[in-house]
């Protein structure tokens, strides 16, 4: 249930060069500055107004809508207008613009506070840092599975790959294990046909001198897993008794863990212990949105709340010296809970996405919004850009690879290292080594 729009601000401005700064939802949601008679990025089917945008949230065409955020440089040369969630972590309000004429209307369906500065990535920074949140921890450099294997990564490629960075001598701390280990989401200590002991990869990645990395979506739940036939009960329902949905991925309609079930959270704390005391010190957990969408849960508390208490719960398993990295996050909401976030929609070897949908995977939305949030990186978290992708096949690798570099936060190669060339060696090897460690 939302709440009703209310004025804000009414601030003069001159159309042709002023620019309006659009926050997104989650580390998918397009966000960054547009001209006045730009046309923002909006989904283009329900399906993806539910994974990588701000669920149940319509905006009217022609108005800009910030969650949280909304940044207004006037272009007439007086300052930046900034409008804030007034406390992001309990409320993210809704704020839109709407020009009309030479003015520019602010109205939000919650409380914000305004702030001034001198140009938009600024005024954005000086909001960041002044929150006073403890500086981040550097980010180890990363070797990830994803973009070479995908779901269909067995334990022999893990092996193989563990070989090449001894052979090609690259400087990886963390070897990542990603999608694809697992039965089924949510039955995430039971693996596939593809891998033989979880423990035993950790223990060969640690016995070559590198820390062991592996990747969840712990709010996430398949219906067809061996948890949803067990404990239907651990499941968000929806207002109508039926199971809450965080959208169609997979090939399968997806539910939610309802981690203030009590026997719920028992079970996602005994994965990341289990996965923590197997020497996983490295975790990448996904899909982060499906633990803030609305639904009935156990507990009579808000979905934010639901949601940051899920991922303290996930911290107290791992412990504090591991390391974190948030993606499909809510980003107010999880200000203060991570190492690293991603804060960009997934990248590709190919440049545009499905459908000219900026959440959608390719280099293109990647850049756009990575670039549009390179103010939060060291203030809010490490930023992740998401992994470099250096071998032959990828398109515009070379573009790919210098918008990675320029952000200066987690470096992660995510290529069959045996596959990459000369340039592509090379290039993974500089990256990789100037990770500040």
């Amino acid at each position: 249930m939302h709440n009703p729009f209310t004025p804000v601000a009414s601030v003069p401005v001159d159309a042709r060069n002023a620019r309006v700064h659009e926050e997104g939802w989650q580390s998918w949601s397009p966000s960054g500055a547009y001209a006045l008679d730009a046309t923002p990025y909006r989904p283009t089917n329900d399906n993806w107004a539910t994974v990588c945008y701000r669920p149940g949230v319509i905006v009217p065409e022609g108005t800009f809508q910030g969650e949280g955020l909304l940044a207004l440089d006037p272009g007439d040369g007086s300052p930046v207008r900034l409008w804030a969630a007034a406390d992001p972590l309990t409320e993210v309000p809704s704020i839109r613009l709407l020009v009309e004429g030479d003015t520019a209307e602010i109205s939000a369906d919650g409380p914000v506070k305004e702030f001034t500065g001198t140009d938009i990535r600024s005024t954005l920074a000086d909001w960041a840092a002044g929150l006073g949140l403890a500086a981040p921890r550097p980010a180890p450099s990363v070797w990830c599975s994803w973009y070479e294997y995908f779901t269909a990564v067995t334990e022999d490629d893990i092996h193989e790959n563990l070989r090449a960075m001894d052979t090609l001598d690259l400087p990886i701390d963390v070897v990542q294990i990603d999608d694809g280990y697992q039965k089924a989401l949510g039955d995430w200590l039971t693996l596939s046909g593809r891998f033989r002991s979880r423990a035993g990869i950790a223990d060969a990645i640690r016995a070559r001198g590198r820390r062991a990395g592996i990747w969840t979506a712990p709010f996430l739940v398949d219906p067809a897993s061996d948890l949803a036939a067990e404990h239907p009960d651990w499941l968000v329902k929806d207002a109508d008794g039926g199971f809450a949905h965080a959208g169609r991925n997979w090939g399968h309609d997806l539910s939610i863990l309802d981690t203030t079930h009590p026997a719920a959270a028992e079970y996602l704390t005994s994965v990341f212990t289990t996965l923590r005391a197997e020497g996983y010190d490295y975790f990448k957990v996904d899909f982060l949105y499906a633990g803030a969408l609305d639904g009935v849960r156990h507990s009579s508390v808000d979905a934010l709340q639901a949601y940051r208490s899920g991922i303290e719960l996930i911290r107290d398993a791992i412990g504090e010296d591991a390391y974190l990295l948030g993606c499909g996050a809510p980003l107010l909401p999880s200000i203060g809970l991570f190492d690293a976030m991603r804060v960009s929609p997934d990248t590709a070897p190919h440049r545009r996405p499905e459908a000219d949908d900026y959440s959608q995977p390719g280099q293109d939305p990647a850049e756009f919004t990575g670039a549009g949030r390179q103010w939060q990186h060291g203030r809010l978290w490490i930023n992740d850009p998401d992994c470099l992708m250096a071998r032959p096949a990828v398109e515009t690798r070379e573009r790919w690879a210098a918008h990675v570099e320029a952000t200066g936060g987690l470096m992660a190669s995510s290529d069959r290292l045996l596959s990459l060339d000369q340039w592509g060696v090379e290039t993974t090897r500089r990256l990789l080594t100037g990770v500040d460690r």
